[in-house]
């Protein structure tokens, strides 16, 4: 694949790949997520559509420009829409980046023509603790001394919930490299997720511009208040519609994701 770039509003690049033809669609990575993981989907919806992955802003080939602002990734993605896209897409976005994809929908409104979300990782209830008040902010401070992995780390046991002592031994893996490398932009998904990870419920008429079809999507089998966020989110207007998807959990299944997501973003326009 050819990796091309496009300059996002602050004059940030913005690294990108397209696969296939049809109708564009954008897919939105998660923390620590570059476009190459999501090379597999991409490559099975490339049957119907032009397929678009990209490294968000500080990861990968993609620039960087300070101060950092969740607004510029919306931004970036609005680049992305006008430019490879043709000025208009569908989005889908993974546990954060279904965030980012939610919020920028909002922003840019009638570029995005459909919009799909898997398992934002919100916490409205009392099944896991929220996030601590200061978790950016203890983020920005490891990074700030280049202590990266114990800036994963913190993710991993802070956000993701994860023991403690199976985060040391996923030190030892030799995939914890390519986690530390873009470590620095854990925080910038902290940004995103703003306070939908505090306990409280959505701040569901932040997102009530929102008038395109939006599909959430959330595996059974993962962790409980991530499904409990998702059927949130789903009530949050009747253009929302949830699915769960049997015996999934938060790494779901390419293979499985993609004929729904086809089906979806291939639907009728209303």
């Amino acid at each position: 694949m050819t990796v091309r770039k496009v300059v996002s509003a602050d004059g940030t690049a913005i690294a990108y790949e397209t696969r296939g033809a049809g109708p564009a669609v954008v897919l939105v990575g998660g923390a620590l997520m570059t476009g190459a993981e999501s090379a597999e989907l991409a490559g099975l919806l490339a049957e119907r559509f032009t397929v678009i992955t990209y490294d968000r802003r500080g990861r990968g080939d993609s620039g960087d420009t300070a101060p950092y602002e969740p607004a510029r990734e919306s931004e970036d993605l609005e680049a992305l829409i006008q430019g490879p896209a043709g000025g208009s897409a569908a989005l889908f976005g993974m546990s954060s980046g279904a965030v980012l994809a939610l919020e920028a929908t909002a922003r840019i409104g009638g570029a995005v023509t459909r919009l799909a979300l898997y398992e934002p990782p919100f916490v409205t209830d009392g099944s896991r603790p929220p996030l601590p008040a200061d978790y950016v902010a203890h983020l920005t401070e490891l990074i700030g001394r280049e202590a990266y992995g114990d800036a994963v780390e913190y993710f991993m046991t802070a956000a993701v919930g994860v023991p403690a002592e199976f985060v040391a031994g996923m030190r030892q893996a030799p995939f914890w490299a390519s986690m530390e490398a873009v470590a620095h932009t854990i925080s910038y998904d902290g940004r995103v997720m703003g306070d939908t990870m505090s306990g409280h419920p959505l701040p569901v008429d932040r997102w009530a511009s929102v008038t395109v079809p939006v599909l959430v999507g959330s595996g059974d089998q993962g962790a409980p208040h991530i499904l409990t966020g998702a059927r949130e989110l789903a009530e949050a207007g009747d253009n929302f519609t949830l699915r769960v998807f049997p015996g999934e959990e938060h790494a779901i299944a390419p293979q499985v994701l993609a004929p729904v997501l086809a089906d979806f973003f291939g639907a009728p326009a209303v």
